[in-house]
C-alpha cells in the first residue's frame, strides 16, 4: 500500500502542536510531551536543511564552468 501524501508537512504540523501546547503551560521545561515535540521539530528541521544543503552543493558542482586551457 502506498503512503498517503499529507496536505501539510510534518514540520508545519509539529509547529502547530508546539505552539498550541506552549500557550497553556506555565513552565514548559517541566512538560515532557512538549519537550519531545520540540525535539521532533528540531530533527525535522535539521533533516530539511541538510537535504537543501546537499542539493545546493551537488548542483553547484554539476553546473560549474569547465576550466579553459
Amino acid at each position: 500500500m502506498a503512503k498517503k501524501m499529507a496536505s501539510e508537512s510534518d514540520e508545519t504540523r509539529l509547529k502547530k502542536k508546539v505552539a498550541a501546547k506552549g500557550t497553556d503551560h506555565k513552565s514548559p521545561k517541566e512538560d515532557a510531551a512538549l519537550r519531545a515535540l520540540k525535539k521532533r521539530l528540531r530533527r525535522v528541521q535539521r533533516k530539511r536543511r541538510a537535504l537543501a544543503l546537499r542539493k545546493k552543493n551537488s548542483t553547484s558542482k554539476k553546473t560549474a564552468a569547465p576550466v579553459a586551457k
